[in-house]
């Protein structure tokens, strides 16, 4: 480590594979801490798997860096920096910089109040801070189902000149605990804001690797993230009729035979999800769930009635391209260069990946040439402004710093 004054922004990572959620914690904060060159961090993101003590790691990460340092973070199904992904471990990201600010708060009760629980994390954050540009970055339990409430409750609150980045937290698809951190807390059903004020604008940008591959079916029965009917028939019915044949050609498995608890179908779901036509683009939904004995399938997220989806499939090579033209979208809107930043980025693309994930990891560090330290997600969050909408299913998000 140096003393040295830092010259605009400086991003390192380091990660850790070990099982026990202290030394994990504590070999990821210091192997990023002995990169970072200088002796003051100002903040840091941490993603620990869920397997490990979330508090455990937590309490190593903030032993490891400044007591002025603002640490967040939460639980992940995978972790990844530039160097290397992993199924089970810490990744950590440290940031100094002499141009951008960081405030972080927390605040609970987020699946009984969304307007509530943003306005308090809102309210805690300062309102005086001089800088000509804000961006946000938004952490909330994975099992809230809230995600494009959240979004516009956030865009709400911070206002639409305010653009913001995140993910659901995640628990390894187990769908039983997914906490987020920040300071010395570990909550659920809560949500962590990160007020990320600067003299020049963070870095957002999103992509996804999927195309339509039936006709469009309007939402006709729905109550809130379970979807009944499609068009005046079972949902599952439909997707299975719109997917049946394209599997069997692609893995040689009939829908039809496939038990509704099986993990062969829940890759499936993974690969062939929905997506909502925006016109120039489809935000995509993921259907975590077939609620076989209903015909019906349960979303990630709050599935209006009158909503108008196609089933969308995302091959392999998709899900990488995409990866890469997020990052390559970064680096356009850096201009001058990118210090380095986090990545939010789909468990589904995970499940359609497999063990091509770390290519796509690949695809983004071939683009960026900076550090960066992500997770897999159970839904992003991605508001660029003057946007309208911004929570997604498999897709990879950025946030990063300039140089």
């Amino acid at each position: 480590m140096s003393s040295e004054t830092p010259v605009g922004t400086t991003v390192a990572t380091g990660t850790s594979t070990a099982t026990v959620g202290r030394r994990a914690g504590r070999e990821a904060a210091t192997a990023a801490r002995e990169r970072l060159a200088t002796d003051r961090i100002d903040f840091c993101q941490v993603f620990a798997a869920a397997a490990l003590d979330p508090e455990a790691v937590l309490t190593a990460v903030r032993e490891v860096v400044d007591a002025e340092t603002v640490v967040v973070g939460c639980s992940a199904n995978g972790t990844f920096t530039e160097e290397r992904t992993m199924d089970d471990g810490v990744a950590v990201a440290l940031v100094t910089s002499d141009s951008f600010r960081f405030d972080a708060a927390v605040a609970t009760g987020l699946g009984e109040n969304v307007q509530g629980t943003v306005r308090d994390a809102v309210r805690a954050l300062p309102d005086d801070v001089d800088y000509p540009y804000q961006s946000a970055i938004a952490l909330h339990d994975g099992l809230s189902g809230i995600g494009e409430r959240l979004a516009l409750a956030i865009q709400r609150r911070l206002g639409p000149h305010v653009g913001f980045a995140g993910g659901a937290a995640s628990d390894d698809y187990r769908m039983e605990s997914t906490p987020v951190f920040c300071g010395e807390t570990v909550a659920e059903d809560a949500l962590v804001l990160v007020l990320v004020s600067g003299e020049q604008r963070a870095v957002i940008s999103m992509d996804h690797g999927h195309e339509p591959v039936s006709e469009p079916w309007e939402v006709t029965d729905a109550a809130g993230n379970v979807v009944r009917e499609l068009g005046g028939r079972p949902a599952f019915e439909v997707w299975k009729d719109a997917v049946r044949d394209s599997v069997a050609e692609r893995f040689d498995v009939s829908v039809d035979a496939l038990d509704p608890e099986s993990d062969e179908l829940y890759m499936l779901l993974g690969a062939y999800e929905f997506g909502i036509d925006q016109g120039d683009a489809y935000k995509i939904r993921w259907p975590r769930v077939a609620v076989a004995a209903e015909g019906a399938l349960e979303f990630a997220v709050d599935i209006p009635e009158g909503t108008v989806l196609r089933v969308m499939h995302g091959s392999r090579a998709g899900q990488v391209e995409s990866a890469g033209r997020a990052a390559q979208e970064a680096v356009e809107l850096g201009d001058g260069g990118l210090a380095g930043g986090f990545v939010y980025d789909c468990a589904c693309r995970e499940i359609i990946l497999q063990e091509a994930f770390p290519e796509a990891v690949e695809a983004i560090d071939d683009a960026l040439s900076a550090p960066f330290a992500g997770f897999e997600t159970y839904g992003e969050l991605c508001m660029q402004t003057g946007q309208l909408s911004g929570f997604h299913n498999t897709s990879t998000v950025l946030f990063a710093f300039p140089e």
